[in-house]
């Protein structure tokens, strides 16, 4: 078994693209297959070699490591041989239509009622009509000519599909500078090395059913592949995500600080009966099943993947979250402030917090007698987790104060912040002459 991801390196990985990735992934893992990254890069005019770069980046993010790997660009000479085949067999013909005229062409069919299908006007030129034309300066593109009838399989995810070839234009395999497109290069790779299933997007369901006929004129014995097509996304409104894409590209997950076990876990289950939980790579291939996804659109909610990223986040041991964490925090730091991060950008923060410098605001005058008061309780050090209950119950021996009226300033001047860690936690990492400036200047 082998199965392949291949994007083409035109933008930056998004979730709909990513989620592709994930399954192919996860499924290879599941039946100890073979799985191979390939880099759709035909398009020459679109292509970029940062594209290719940035893909790669993205998927070791995610944790998905590739056994084999290639360009299409290295592999034109197989493209040219098996267009001269399906030439050499009549499949593959030359036509010379401008676009101007193609669009009349559709505009007649469709004031007659009938559909916009090509009519393969260019089957009935004649040598010598085809001679003239390129004495003219014409130079042809080439049609792949679709078998007459109907290419079934069935599909791990849309169960029974079916399409009627007669009913889609002969599609167009090379253009007239040479270049091959997508839809047969994309079957020369997949016949010529070894690929046995193939799980992309419900978008690509006519265009299986072309490129079965394609590769069954390659020679291919029917049935050569398994199909898989996963639902496309939708946002949380059920509109097209596809509109969103920018903002949803895996590089801007992680630079908002989402964490990869996070998508991978959300995109791997979502739109099926089991719920996103945080599991690992491992944990996840050990029961994936495409089968399991639903044939309906998946919408993509942020809120979701942000309260599955709190999990991650919140259970993630020190020694996973070393490198991540800024430099010179502790484990200390990390069990303190883990059941209170998002973001992985928040770690920030919280270490100028308990490390760094913060402007603690000014409060009321009021408020401002009573953390005077609370600096003169403050413990001698050294401090440990008892240090908080201690200090705050001599505070509140002196001033009567109890619940949100003794807690909430002292949080407030010494993080800035309503609500956090927990203060038994984050008091030792502070230490005595930081807590001590703090009320300080909070109580000016």
């Amino acid at each position: 078994m082998k199965l392949r991801f291949a994007p083409s390196p035109t933008g930056l990985i998004h979730v709909g693209n990513a989620r592709q990735a994930i399954a192919n992934a996860l499924y290879a893992r599941r039946h100890g297959a073979t799985f191979q990254l390939r880099i759709d890069d035909t398009d020459r005019e679109r292509s970029r070699e940062e594209y290719a770069d940035a893909l790669r980046t993205d998927l070791t993010w995610l944790g998905i490591g590739w056994d084999e790997t290639f360009r299409q660009s290295d592999r034109l000479d197989r493209y040219a041989a098996a267009i001269e085949t399906l030439k050499d067999s009549g499949r593959l013909y030359p036509c010379f239509e401008s676009e101007q005229e193609l669009a009349a062409k559709r505009e007649a069919r469709i004031r007659m009622r009938k559909p916009p299908v090509y009519d393969r006007a260019m089957l009935r030129m004649t040598a010598e009509q085809r001679a003239q034309a390129e004495a003219n300066g014409k130079v042809p593109y080439w049609r792949f000519r679709l078998s007459d009838g109907i290419v079934a399989w069935d599909d791990l995810v849309m169960g029974r599909s079916q399409v009627k070839l007669p009913s889609i234009s002969d599609p167009v395999l090379v253009r007239a500078d040479g270049t091959v497109l997508y839809t047969l290069a994309s079957v020369v790779d997949d016949l010529e090395t070894g690929v046995t299933h193939i799980l992309r997007g419900e978008d690509h369901l006519t265009n299986t059913g072309v490129q079965i006929d394609i590769a069954e004129a390659l020679g291919a014995r029917p049935g050569r592949f398994t199909f898989a097509h996963l639902p496309l996304l939708l946002d949380e409104a059920g509109g097209k995500l596809s509109k969103r894409f920018d903002g949803l590209s895996l590089r801007a997950l992680r630079q908002d600080g989402i964490d990869p076990g996070a998508v991978v876990s959300y995109l791997a289950r979502l739109g099926s009966s089991d719920d996103p939980a945080p599991l690992s790579f491992a944990e996840l291939a050990a029961t994936y099943d495409v089968r399991r996804v639903s044939r309906s659109a998946a919408r993509f909610d942020m809120r979701q993947l942000m309260a599955l990223n709190r999990k991650v986040m919140h259970q993630k041991p020190f020694a996973d979250m070393r490198e991540l964490l800024p430099e010179g925090a502790t484990e200390a730091f990390w069990l303190a402030v883990r059941g209170n991060v998002d973001l992985l950008s928040e770690l920030r923060h919280w270490w100028d917090v308990v490390g760094g410098t913060i402007v603690p605001p000014v409060q009321d005058e009021e408020e401002g007698g009573y953390l005077l008061q609370a600096l003169s309780l403050l413990p001698d050090d050294p401090w440990d987790s008892e240090t908080w209950k201690n200090w705050t119950d001599a505070i509140r021996a002196a001033t009567g104060r109890s619940g949100k009226g003794l807690f909430h300033p002292l949080r407030v001047a010494l993080t800035g912040e309503e609500k956090g860690p927990e203060m038994r936690d984050l008091l030792p990492l502070m230490g005595h002459a930081r807590v001590a400036e703090r009320l300080r200047i909070a109580a000016r």
